[in-house]
Formats: C-alpha cells, sequence, structure tokens
C-alpha cells in the first residue's frame, strides 16, 4: 500500500448510526471524529513527505508541518488557490491543467513542477494524490503529498550530458576511422571496391549506435523507437524500395538495446547490400518483406525477395559478408540461420532468442 493510500484510509470517518443514540452518541462521534483527526495530523507530519489535503472542488485546506519547514511560508498563507504562487512560473500553467483534469475526472494526480524552497531557490518536486471516496463513491476529499526530488533530478541531467557527450566522441571515432580508410583508398586504388563495402558497413555500426545508446525524452530523435522494426526502419531508411512500398517490415515488433543492436544493424546491412546488387531490389520491380513473428521466447525473422532477377543457385564460395551475418546470428544473438536460394529470389530465415534482444529489468549491463 503507498502511503497515499495508507492516508485514505486513514481519513475515513465513520458517522453516528442514527439519531437514537441521543447525546452520548453525538458526543462520542465527535470524540471520535477528533481523536481521528488528531492521529491523522500526527501521522502526516511523522512523514518525511509534504502532506495535503483539499475539499472536493480543490481548495486547499490542510498542509502538514513537512510543507511549511519546505516552504517557509506562514501557516493558512496557501490554502485555496495559493498553492499555485509556489511553482516556478514556468510550471504554473501545466501543473494547474494537470490539477483540472484529475478534478474533472476523479483520475489520480501526478505531475513534476519546481516548488519554491525557503531558501529562494526552486526545487523540482513530485506531487501525487488520490481521491477520497463514500460508499456512494463520491469525491469528498483529496489527499496529497509532495516529495522533493530536485538531488535525483540533477543527477539525471548530469548522467544525460555525460551521455551524449561520450556519443558525440564515439561518433567522432566512426569518422576518424572512414576517414581513415578512405585515405587509403586514394593511396591504393586496388583498395577502392573493399573500402567502399568497409565504410558502408561502418555507416550502418554508427546508425545503430544513434539508436541504441541511452536517450532522455529530450535527447531521442523522433524517428527512433526502441524496437525491431525501428531500428530496421532507421537502418533501411537509404534504399528507395522502403519508401515505394517495395522493402517491408510486417508482423511482432520486440523491444531491443544497445546489445543486439549493432549485430542486427550488421546483418540487415548485408543482406539489403547484397541485394542491391544482385538481388531483389538491384530490379525495379523487385520487393522484399521483412516478417517477423515472436512466439514465446522465439523471435522468428524472414528475409524474402520476390520479383527480382531469376536466382539460379548459391554462390560457389563464401564471401566475407556471408560469414558475418552468420557470426552475428549465430554468436552474438545466440541464433540460427538458413538461406533459401529459390527460383523467385533469396529467402533468410533467423531465428533468435527474445532474451538476447533485451536484457531483463535489473539485468547487469
Amino acid at each position: 500500500m503507498s502511503e497515499l493510500d495508507f492516508l485514505a484510509q486513514a481519513f475515513k470517518v465513520t458517522r453516528a448510526n442514527g439519531a437514537d443514540d441521543g447525546e452520548n452518541g453525538v458526543v462520542d462521534a465527535r470524540d471520535t471524529l477528533q481523536r481521528m483527526n488528531s492521529a491523522f495530523r500526527i501521522l502526516t507530519d511523522a512523514m518525511p513527505q509534504m502532506v495535503w489535503s483539499t475539499l472536493p472542488d480543490g481548495y486547499h485546506d490542510y498542509y502538514n508541518a513537512r510543507w511549511y519547514e519546505f516552504t517557509g511560508v506562514p501557516a493558512g498563507s496557501t490554502d485555496g488557490e495559493g498553492w499555485n504562487g509556489m511553482f516556478h512560473p514556468d510550471d504554473q500553467d501545466h501543473a494547474w491543467s494537470i490539477w483540472r483534469h484529475s478534478l474533472a475526472t476523479g483520475e489520480p494526480y501526478e505531475v513534476n513542477y519546481r516548488l519554491r524552497h525557503h531558501s529562494g531557490e526552486y526545487r523540482w518536486t513530485l506531487g501525487r494524490a488520490l481521491p477520497l471516496r463514500n460508499a456512494k463513491g463520491e469525491i469528498v476529499r483529496w489527499i496529497g503529498t509532495c516529495t522533493d526530488i530536485h538531488q535525483s533530478k540533477m543527477i539525471a541531467e548530469e548522467n544525460e550530458v555525460l551521455s551524449r557527450e561520450l556519443s558525440h566522441r564515439i561518433k567522432n571515432i566512426f569518422a576518424v576511422i572512414n576517414g581513415l580508410i578512405g585515405m587509403s583508398a586514394r593511396q591504393n586504388p586496388e583498395m577502392r571496391p573493399m573500402a567502399s563495402e568497409l565504410q558502408d558497413r561502418i555507416a550502418a555500426l554508427g546508425r545503430a549506435h544513434e539508436f541504441a545508446r541511452p536517450h532522455s525524452e529530450q535527447s531521442r530523435p523522433v524517428t527512433i523507437e526502441s524496437s525491431l522494426s525501428g531500428l530496421l526502419t532507421e537502418i533501411l531508411a537509404a534504399y528507395p524500395a522502403l519508401g515505394e512500398g517495395r522493402l517491408t517490415i510486417r508482423g511482432d515488433d520486440p523491444e531491443i538495446d544497445d546489445r543486439s543492436a549493432t549485430p542486427i544493424a550488421l546483418v540487415f546491412h548485408e543482406l539489403a547490400t547484397n541485394s542491391a546488387k544482385y538481388g531483389a531490389l538491384s530490379s525495379v520491380t523487385g520487393s522484399v518483406a521483412i516478417q517477423v513473428a515472436q512466439e514465446d521466447d522465439i523471435v522468428s525473422i524472414s528475409w524474402i525477395e520476390t520479383d527480382g532477377p531469376t536466382v539460379a543457385g548459391g554462390p560457389d564460395a563464401t564471401g566475407f559478408g556471408t560469414r558475418l551475418v552468420q557470426l552475428a546470428i549465430t554468436q552474438q544473438l545466440a541464433g540460427s540461420i538458413e538461406r533459401h536460394w529459390l527460383p523467385q529470389g533469396l529467402r533468410v530465415d533467423m531465428r533468435v532468442s527474445a532474451g538476447r534482444l533485451k536484457r531483463a529489468e535489473g539485468a547487469p549491463v
């Protein structure tokens, strides 16, 4: 039971059963009410959170001692609507909007805002509230808390800055490697075809890194989602067939993380590159369907090419790209891969564990 649920239960008052109890019944009821009210105040003053309550219409009529210690304002000065003046000016409209929505719908209230501390600084605070209802389901009171989360908020922002700085340096490393490869290719013309393929692979890794690195709500690109289809869309966006509808991604959409993003990016970059050279994507009529199906812990992914050049059979020799794909699927993703050289086009069937695509919550990085 959360502190709000506990407070809501503690605040309930049972009225007298009827007028027949006479004067003693009225006195007993008043005494019970007074004792419960005193118990509620002692309980809330003992809590580390700021506690407040309002009437059904949202009128604030109670704050515990923690509120006055934190804000330093005189007792009673924030009753009614005076509480909103304690918020940072940039947060007031948002907090009011969320609060009005809860009052209108009866939904739990939860919002982050900057609350003015008695020192004069504004500190990040988590505000929450639950409605207290009578036997008819009518709201008779709201009980809420404010929790100082400023320190954790500052740590999160600092971590975000460090993460973005690290990501920037990693992307610079990719750029330096690409530059070195290009320089070597210019000095050795016979290496240019291989250098071009290697640069494409490094570029695919760079896109996978941008997809998989930790993001905040501010830094996350709007085109990126933490899912298999999100990564595939990012990796394959350079191919016109995707926008033309000849390259499709259908089926289930399991979540992924940084551990699986890199091998997946390499696998589908190789498949798409080979298809653009020799397979369905080399033809204006060819198409590729990526089909994903998840059953329990097994994720099946099929790459199906059709309507491209007729396939006479598999290659005589295994190239580096094929070995790279095999390594990524079988070793990095602990899965299996089968290639079928069908007359209508190549079909590649892959099976991997969902546990290899995304770590379980709380698992070590």
